[in-house]
């Protein structure tokens, strides 16, 4: 589907807007005092011959906040709106817009403040709890077309600001789950939607999507129709009085198996429904548990989802989720985060800010997203205040107001307050922005991307330390560095908050800078294009061995001919695999074939047991590979035809230890360095 591309004027290396510039001269360099101090110092080397697919952007879930500030005073809604979508602000482009599910009429409100979405439906008068058989997709007068004012006035208010829309779910609506609520059930662990709801859910979900782009005028791409399913997080108790009083927002315990007929149901309900969107899944809270309901899929199920949806609330097994991803050739997006990286509500302290910044670093460099989507930088600042009500974690959030304001307030009686988080978030959105191409780069503290039209580079990097230290980016690894090539400096730290420093002229195809302690620096890098001849590790026609990471021992063909054992590298023949690209200018989904340069047979998977079998001249994916790298040196090799990774079975280490096959796990046993030893 072809999307708008929209036209930003974001903070760049040319000049910063006069809303967010501390003034109209450019900050100096580091002093030639800075320079000769002592300092920790780093080089990064950011790799433009490992290119992620185009990034399509950052964005954020509307849910509470869009609920309830979407009837705020203008003032108040507009300055929200300039500070999230705005040019200046976070300048987000991605809206997933939550479809309420809702509890019965007779339930009094318990929720927290935003949370209690309103659902699509419209009970017949006097429904209550216990009526639970009267809703009908098929009845218009079942539906509520005008549901939802508040977060529907969000929807109309940043339209043109949003390049992709997803409708999503967190819980169905009461007349659809076990408990009779929507904040989970009695049982935490028990699967909450009923089984006899599964078509009535897809239903609800197709028709409450058709309906908003059909009122709004937009288009939804995608439907999610989970959010952390397969988890204990979800639960609903009652008073003595029979009234819920645990659980305050909408949850839905789904495990694998009922989320597998619910994507068989929601389907064929899109597409009655004459909507073009496709289905995103299962917005699991961690790469792990993402990975174990996905596993567990049948091909069919797998085959039904267009997008694969993670959160990193977790960060264990990201590089899983992204192998699973690249072998099942799909979309992947990091859905939801939030945090608070502090020790309680602040607006100056710049540890929430460095903990956002790396846990944006860690997962563009591990995960690959195609975007990065926040779970709702706005948060109720009552609720994040010392001593609130409920507070749960007093940084959540970048931007924060009371959820409990009137149409009689006013920006001095309903303030908002930004925290570090807001800025340094700024230094990743402003500068690397949709259309870029994210890159391979040598430093965990850093994230680099090439430019859409391949003309210049951007590199954010984390200093989380107490100590200033000398940042060099060596540019060496750029086919062209122009003779007026610079690198510009954004930093924010304690100090100031997108201060643009002076360019610095590249020399030797390097440049240095001085970045303070806690802050985040964007390099905006201009006159760099094109790949070196010598940057790419992969390149057809050289001749490679394969390592484990974990056995230190190399990849050997057995003594049978056939078979793969590790065996200690000495650079043999049955050690030497010849590369080749078959699916080349492909990014980072680039396949590849290994071929013995002796007998010229190639590393294929039968049975789920990697083998060298004969060339037959033809294309076969159980012969193909797809390489991925953290750019720590290290690579994963999956296999396109079985989606399974290259391993030592076992984790074992002796010599003539079988070479297997598994499922993506993140394990050292699974990670490979290649060393060219072409002659």
């Amino acid at each position: 589907m072809a999307r708008r591309t929209r036209t930003r004027r974001l903070l760049t290396a040319t000049g910063l807007t006069a809303a967010l510039a501390t003034g109209t001269a450019l900050i100096p360099g580091p002093t030639s005092a800075a320079q000769a101090a002592d300092l920790p110092s780093v080089t990064v080397r950011p790799d433009p011959s490992y290119q992620q697919e185009e990034f399509e952007g950052w964005g954020t879930s509307l849910v509470w906040f869009a609920n309830a500030t979407g009837d705020y005073p203008p003032q108040i809604r507009e300055k929200l709106a300039r500070l999230l979508f705005g040019d200046d602000g976070l300048a987000l482009n991605i809206a997933r817009y939550n479809i309420g599910g809702g509890n019965a009429p007779d339930v009094k409100d318990y929720l927290r403040a935003g949370g209690a979405v309103e659902g699509w439906w419209k009970a017949p008068a006097g429904t209550t709890r216990e009526d639970t058989d009267w809703w009908d997709a098929e009845d218009p007068a079942d539906w509520n077309e005008d549901a939802d004012a508040t977060q529907r006035w969000w929807v109309d208010r940043i339209k043109k600001d949003i390049t992709h829309w997803e409708t999503f779910s967190n819980s169905p609506p009461w007349f659809m789950t076990v408990s009779g609520y929507v904040s989970g059930g009695f049982d935490a662990t028990a699967d909450q939607l009923k089984t006899e709801s599964v078509d009535d859910f897809a239903a609800y979900l197709a028709g409450a999507t058709k309906r908003l782009e059909k009122a709004h005028g937009i288009k939804v791409d995608t439907v999610d129709p989970f959010n952390e399913p397969n988890t204990n997080y979800w639960s609903t108790r009652l008073g003595a009085d029979g009234e819920p009083v645990g659980g305050r927002q909408e949850g839905a315990h789904i495990g694998p198996g009922l989320q597998e007929k619910v994507l068989h149901a929601l389907a064929p309900a899109l597409k009655k429904a004459r909507t073009k969107a496709e289905i995103s899944a299962m917005d699991e809270t961690n790469p792990s548990i993402f990975a174990q309901n996905w596993n567990s899929y049948s091909p069919e199920a797998r085959d039904l989802v267009g997008q694969m949806n993670v959160h990193t609330y977790g960060t264990g097994q990201r590089t899983t989720v992204r192998d699973i991803a690249k072998a099942e050739d799909k979309r992947l997006w990091m859905s939801e985060v939030e945090g608070d990286w502090g020790d309680g509500q602040s607006f100056t302290d710049m540890r929430p800010g460095l903990g956002l910044a790396q846990r944006i670093v860690d997962d563009l460099r591990e995960l690959e997203p195609r975007a990065w989507v926040f779970w709702q930088p706005v948060e109720d600042h009552d609720n994040m205040r010392p001593g609130g009500e409920s507070a749960e974690g007093g940084n959540w959030g970048e931007i924060q107001l009371p959820f409990s304001c009137t149409s009689e307030d006013t920006l001095e009686t309903c303030p908002i307050r930004t925290n570090t988080k807001f800025d340094t978030a700024r230094n990743f959105t402003h500068f690397i922005k949709p259309g870029d191409r994210l890159i391979k780069v040598d430093d965990t503290s850093s994230a680099a991307a090439v430019t859409k039209n391949g003309k210049g580079a951007s590199l954010v990097h984390v200093n989380s330390t107490t100590e200033a230290r000398d940042v060099t980016l060596d540019l060496s690894k750029f086919r062209t560095v122009g003779r007026n090539a610079t690198v510009t400096p954004v930093v924010t730290s304690a100090d100031g908050k997108l201060e643009r420093h002076r360019p610095i002229k590249v020399t030797d195809r390097a440049a240095t800078f001085t970045v303070p302690a806690q802050s985040v620096t964007s390099f905006v890098v201009k006159g760099v294009s094109g790949v070196a001849k010598d940057a790419p590790l992969l390149r057809k026609g050289h001749t490679y061995t394969l390592t484990g990471v974990q056995s230190g021992k190399a990849v050997t063909v057995a003594d049978d001919g056939t078979h793969l054992v590790i065996g200690t590298g000495d650079g043999s023949a049955s050690q030497r695999w010849r590369l080749s690209a078959v699916r080349p200018d492909d990014g980072v989904r680039e396949r590849y074939e290994f071929t013995s340069p002796v007998d010229g047979e190639r590393l294929a998977v039968r049975d789920d047991v990697p083998v060298t079998e004969p060339h037959t001249g033809e294309r076969d994916p159980a012969a193909e590979w797809i390489m991925s790298t953290t750019g720590d040196g290290t690579w994963t090799l999956v296999n396109a035809a079985t989606g399974r990774l290259l391993e030592v079975g076992g984790q074992a280490t002796h010599e003539g230890a079988a070479v297997t096959t598994w499922q993506p796990n993140s394990g050292s046993n699974q990670r490979w360095t290649v060393t060219d030893v072409t002659d």
